[in-house]
């Protein structure tokens, strides 16, 4: 489905939607429905099954200080996904080795320690040459600090519309309550 992705470091390359650098792809992506991840379970699952819905994806890691962020996120997806929001969790062990767990040890993490019920997929890298491509694209919508792609830390939170389209990247240190009304203008 995607081709060769080109992670977009420099100034080359396509432009997206915002007018930033895009990531270079067979067939250019247009929105997270265009995406396929594995569940911790072992699912191949389309993300276009969240069409519709608004979808906070969040890198995460079970050994971070950060982590308590897991009760905050299950709080707002229990509070609004009957309203259509959904929260997607994608470990990531490129930060610390902070997530060194298989995918049962971390669905038995989240499960018993956060009671975590939102979809966890498999762990992913979020930079560098094995950048899963939901996240390349991501990172080309919605640029970080002074521009910068790259995903600084465990928990930065991506905010997706109905549509599908970007609306806002939030920094690890952003919490998950203080989301609440950007996704309430979105829902």
């Amino acid at each position: 489905m995607v081709g060769s992705v080109d992670l977009g470091y420099g100034p080359a390359g396509p432009v997206g939607r915002k007018g930033r650098p895009s990531c270079d792809v067979e067939m250019q992506m247009g929105t997270i429905y265009d995406f396929s991840a594995v569940t911790l379970q072992g699912v191949q699952t389309p993300l276009a099954e969240f069409s519709g819905q608004v979808v906070l994806v969040v890198n995460t890691a079970s050994k971070c200080g950060f982590t308590p962020q897991y009760e905050g996120l299950e709080a707002l997806y229990r509070k609004y996904k009957t309203k259509g929001f959904a929260v997607l969790g994608f470990p990531c062990n490129q930060f610390g080795a902070q997530e060194p767990g298989d995918a049962s040890e971390i669905a038995q993490f989240c499960s018993r320690i956060y009671d975590v019920t939102f979809p966890m997929f498999a762990k992913i890298d979020v930079n560098g040459p094995s950048t899963h491509p939901l996240f390349a694209f991501l990172k080309s919508e919605e640029p970080g600090v002074l521009g910068t792609e790259a995903i600084k830390w465990n928990f930065t939170k991506f905010l997706v519309d109905r549509e599908g389209a970007v609306a806002g990247r939030f920094a690890p240190t952003t919490t998950p309550k203080e989301l609440e009304a950007e996704i309430e203008k979105l829902l």
